[in-house]
């Protein structure tokens, strides 16, 4: 199951974005629509409700009146708490109850709202943005909703910003213009991501990479898409682990391959062996390999792609103090420090890709020596960094 995380500010137009989305085949999971199922009546959490914030929160037909509930519950910090203390167990049982529901579909969208207020994001394998300027939607909201303006103001101040919504997820849908360009990105993004990422992820498979070549840095957000990354991978791992953004892309103004480079930290390759097939439920499928040290030497480690088409990912998993691992933190150390050899580097990567690109004819066998090109480097880059790794 590919888990989507849908979120957007108040009258960016959620619900019309899910809706396309169920259109081309995904399941959706409705937070509002789960926080109202949980209150209904008939269902268990209506009278705890009651007995902690009074009656009076019963209406006359036994439903829940919500502006009394707000009322008692709002009312300090202690009750704000309480309230959540009751409603946040029964929404979250009651939301992995639908996942579980739907455990066979190969696309499941969960439109939450707080998203990002509430730091869900890493749960999900994309998190998808309705995206809106907050001035437009406070117009919307107005003449749609017939909202008077410090209404609409108030509850667009009380979620979080536009920069840190964006910053937070992986897609921006853009839904300010017309709503067939709304349409269109959608079908594009279930078309060249979505379905694709879901399709690799049945098969336990990476998706294809584009041919070998460097990306201006100015174009990229290297920095913020290896966090998100990141944090997901702790998150599916339950934090257990150290992960690290290494290689070109963890160097800022280098120009790199358009493929975050990470490390996963584990205390032996028994552990690494047993993470594999969790971290293929997270997208990133892989196995055992190892890295050349020179010299005829090697080190274990297991060796993970990305399942998801739109970001290219190498996670390499290894051993907490080997060679490979204190050699990439050196490295990477040296080329954000050393401008000299950040530009020797730099040289050599242009020129092994010119040189291969025009030499092999498949994505593997281009990747494989271009890898196997920069052994010699790193062979001096290691004596240098690690040199007690020769002894």
């Amino acid at each position: 199951m590919l888990r989507i995380g849908l979120t957007g500010g108040i009258g960016a137009g959620k619900s019309t974005v899910s809706e396309m989305l169920v259109e081309h085949g995904a399941v959706l999971i409705d937070a509002d629509r789960i926080a109202r199922e949980v209150v209904a009546p008939g269902e268990p959490l209506l009278p705890r409700l009651a007995e902690a914030f009074g009656p009076e929160i019963i209406d006359a037909e036994g439903g829940l009146d919500r502006v009394r509930l707000a009322a008692a519950a709002f009312a300090d910090a202690a009750s704000t708490a309480r309230l959540n203390g009751l409603m946040h167990p029964a929404i979250r049982d009651r939301t992995a109850a639908h996942f579980a529901r739907h455990a066979e579909a190969a696309i499941v969208v969960h439109d939450v709202p707080l998203l990002v207020e509430n730091s869900m994001t890493p749960a999900y394998h994309l998190n998808l943005l309705v995206d809106v300027p907050a001035e437009v939607r406070l117009r919307r909201l107005m003449d749609s909703r017939g909202m008077d303006r410090d209404d609409a103001e108030a509850r667009i101040t009380r979620q979080a910003e536009d920069w840190q919504r964006r910053a937070a997820c992986d897609v921006i849908i853009d839904n300010s213009g017309p709503i067939e360009s709304t349409r269109d990105r959608v079908r594009e993004l279930i078309d060249d991501r979505i379905g694709p990422f879901a399709a690799n992820l049945s098969q336990r498979r990476p998706a294809p990479r584009g041919r070998l070549e460097l990306t201006d840095p100015a174009d990229k957000d290297w920095a913020g898409e290896a966090e998100r990354v990141m944090a997901k991978l702790r998150h599916g791992t339950d934090a257990e682990f150290a992960v690290e953004h290494i290689g070109s892309t963890s160097v800022p103004g280098l120009p790199a391959k358009d493929v975050v480079d990470l490390q996963l930290l584990v205390p032996d390759l028994a552990t690494a062996e047993r993470l594999a097939p969790r971290l293929a439920e997270l997208g990133y499928p892989g196995g055992e390999l190892a890295d050349h040290l020179g010299e005829g030497g090697s080190e274990g480690k297991w060796f993970h792609k990305n399942s998801d088409p739109g970001r290219a990912v190498n996670l390499h998993v290894r051993t907490e103090g080997s060679v490979g691992a204190r050699f990439a933190r050196a490295f990477r150390s040296l080329l954000r420090t050393d401008a000299g050899e950040r530009e020797r580097y730099l040289e050599l990567k242009r020129e092994l890709i010119e040189r291969i690109g025009e030499a092999t004819d498949t994505e593997a066998e281009t990747t494989n020596a271009y890898a196997d090109a920069k052994e010699p480097y790193f062979l001096r880059m290691r004596q240098r960094l690690v040199p007690e790794s020769f002894a």
